[in-house]
C-alpha cells in the first residue's frame, strides 16, 4: 500500500466569475511522478499555483504528510518542502545565476549583516556542474543565456534542497530533446529517492511514459485519478476532451505539388552567434518546417525573416523585392511572428485579452482616421477569441490571468484576425491541449490551402513531419539538411540530420 504525501481536500479557487478549481479533492502518494492533465483552462496550475504560494486558496486543504500547509508565497512553500518549475521564465531578470537559485534564501551567506557573494557562486557553481549544466557560469548575469539554459537554472533551483514535492508545469516543452532527457533524469532521481512529482504536461505519450498515476481535471473539476499503466493515449484524450477525439490531427494529404511562387527570399542572412549564411525560398501555400536542437539557430531565424534581429546581415525580400528590416515593416507587409517566449516577446501581460488581438489592427479598427473605435475593437476582439476558444471571463480580462495554453490562443487569434499572408509560427503549439492542438493544425491547414505561407519552427519532431511540406534542420547555425513531405519520413530521418 502506497504512502499519501499529499490530500487534496475540496480545494476550491475563483477569478471574478469564473470557477478556476471547484472542489477539488485527491491523494498524491510519496515516491511516485504523479500526472496531471487537462485542456486549457482546466485548473491544473492553478491548482498547483496554491500549493507553491503564487495563489491564495479561497477554501480547502493541503495536508502535506500529515499537517495541513498554506503558504503564502513561493518562499513559505520551499519551507514546507515544495517547489515549481513554471511554465514559463521562472528566473529574475537583473540577478546573477547564483542570486536566482538562492532567491529567498540568501540568508545562508549572510554573516554580520554582510552577503558572501563568492561563498555564494561557489555554491551554486558547485551545483550546476553536479547537474552537468557546468557551463552556466553561477557568477553570470541570467540574463546573458538564453530561455533553455534559463529553464536548466531553475531545475537547480528547484530542486537542489530535496524538496518533498516538486511541480513541473509545463516545462518540457520550453527544453530541446538534450534538456528534456535531463529533466527526466532529475525526475527519476527525485522518485528513486522517496520524494514525489507532481507534473504536468499535455504531451500525452510522454506523460504515460514518465508518471506512475495520472489525475484528470476538466472545466476545475476533478474527473478521476488512473493508473498510467491501465489506461492508454485515447484514454486519456477522451478523459480530458469528455468524449473521443475525432477526424484528422495532422494534414492528411501526401503529394500535392507546392507552388512555384515565392513569396519570400532569404538570401546569406547571418545573426553573429546563432546563425551563418542562411537562405532558403518559401513559397505560396507551403508550410516550412525548421527543426533542430534548441542551439541550432532554428529560432533566431524566425526572428531575422520578421526584421527583429538588430545585428542581422543579409537579406530578406518579399515577392515585390520589398525588403523586410523591421518588425513594423514586416507588419505592414502582412507578415506575422509567434515567439517560443511568449509572456516576454508575444503578449502584453498587463494588457486586456482585447487589446492584445487588436494590437496589430489598429489600423483598421477606427470610427474617423486616427480615431480608434471602440465598439469595433471590442467586435474585433470578441470574434477572434471564440474563433480560438479563448477560455475567459470576457475580452477585459487582463492577459496575465489566463491560463498558458490561453495566452498562446491570444497571440494566435491576434494574427488570424490580422490575416497575414506570411506567418512565422516559433513553437505554435508550446503549452496547448490535444484537442486545441488539432484546432490549430486544421487551422494550418486551412491558411495553406486559402494560400497563406507558413514558417513552423518545431521542437516537436512529430508535428513537422505532420504539418510541413519541406523541412530544413539547422545545425550550429546552418542549415544541415532539406527532408520533404512523405508517409516514410520518420523522427529518426530529422534526428540524423540535428546531432
Amino acid at each position: 500500500m502506497s504512502e499519501v504525501r499529499l490530500q487534496v481536500q475540496n480545494l476550491c479557487k475563483s477569478f471574478g466569475i469564473t470557477k478556476a478549481v471547484q472542489n477539488v479533492s485527491f491523494n498524491i502518494n510519496k515516491g511516485e511522478v504523479h500526472a496531471l492533465i487537462g485542456e486549457n483552462g482546466s485548473g491544473k496550475s492553478t491548482l498547483t499555483n496554491m500549493l507553491t504560494g503564487i495563489y491564495s486558496i479561497d477554501s480547502g486543504h493541503f495536508i502535506l504528510d500529515g499537517k495541513e500547509i498554506h503558504p503564502k508565497n513561493q518562499v513559505e512553500a520551499n519551507n514546507e518542502g515544495v517547489s515549481i518549475i513554471v511554465q514559463e521564465l521562472g528566473t529574475l531578470s537583473g540577478l546573477t545565476v547564483a542570486e536566482n537559485i538562492f532567491l529567498g534564501h540568501e540568508a545562508r551567506f549572510v554573516k554580520f549583516g554582510i552577503k558572501n557573494t563568492g561563498a555564494m557562486n561557489r555554491e551554486a557553481q558547485k551545483l550546476l556542474d553536479q547537474y552537468g549544466f557546468g557551463r552556466i557560469r553561477a557568477s553570470a548575469m541570467v540574463d546573458e543565456y538564453n530561455f533553455e539554459d534559463r529553464k536548466l537554472v531553475e531545475i537547480v533551483k528547484a530542486t537542489y534542497f530535496q524538496p518533498k514535492i516538486v511541480v513541473i508545469d509545463e516545462t518540457t516543452t520550453a527544453l530541446s530533446q538534450e534538456g528534456r532527457e535531463e529533466l527526466y533524469k532529475q525526475m527519476n532521481r527525485i522518485r528513486s529517492e522517496g520524494n514525489t512529482i507532481i507534473f504536468i504536461s499535455h504531451d500525452l505519450p510522454e506523460v504515460l511514459r514518465m508518471s506512475d498515476t495520472i489525475t484528470c481535471l476538466r472545466d476545475g473539476v476533478y474527473i478521476d485519478t488512473v493508473k498510467s499503466s491501465e489506461i492508454d493515449e485515447e484514454g486519456l484524450k477522451k478523459l480530458m476532451v469528455g468524449r473521443e477525439v475525432t477526424g484528422d490531427y495532422y494534414r492528411p494529404d501526401y503529394g500535392e505539388p507546392v507552388s512555384n511562387e515565392v513569396v519570400l527570399s532569404v538570401q546569406n542572412v547571418t545573426v553573429p552567434g546563432q546563425i551563418e549564411n542562411v537562405s532558403f525560398e518559401l513559397h505560396k501555400g507551403e508550410i516550412l518546417g525548421f527543426g533542430g536542437l534548441s542551439e541550432s539557430g532554428m529560432h533566431e531565424v524566425g526572428k531575422a525573416c520578421f526584421g527583429a534581429s538588430f545585428d542581422r546581415t543579409g537579406t530578406v525580400k518579399l515577392y515585390d523585392g520589398t525588403s523586410i528590416n523591421s518588425i513594423p515593416q514586416a507588419i505592414s507587409h502582412s507578415m506575422a511572428y509567434t515567439s517560443k517566449d511568449r509572456d516576454n516577446e508575444s503578449v502584453v501581460m498587463n494588457q486586456s485579452i482585447g487589446d492584445n488581438i487588436c494590437l496589430p489592427s489598429l489600423g483598421s479598427l477606427t470610427s474617423i482616421p486616427g480615431i480608434l473605435s471602440g465598439a469595433k475593437m471590442k467586435e474585433f476582439a470578441r470574434k477572434y477569441a471564440a474563433e480560438m476558444s479563448v477560455k475567459m471571463v470576457d475580452t477585459d480580462q487582463f492577459v496575465s490571468d489566463l491560463s498558458g495554453g490561453n495566452k498562446q490562443k491570444v497571440v494566435l487569434a491576434r494574427w488570424i484576425g490580422k490575416d497575414s499572408d506570411i506567418l512565422v509560427l516559433d513553437s505554435p503549439t508550446r503549452g496547448i491541449d490535444i484537442k486545441v492542438k488539432q484546432d490549430i493544425y486544421q487551422l494550418m491547414d486551412r491558411m495553406r490551402k486559402s494560400g497563406k505561407s507558413i514558417i513552423m519552427i518545431s521542437e516537436e519532431l512529430m508535428e513537422l513531419i505532420g504539418m510541413c511540406d519541406r523541412i530544413l534542420i539547422m545545425k550550429d547555425g546552418k542549415i544541415n539538411g532539406e527532408l520533404l513531405r512523405s508517409p516514410e519520413l520518420d523522427e529518426n530521418s530529422l534526428i540524423a540530420k540535428m546531432v
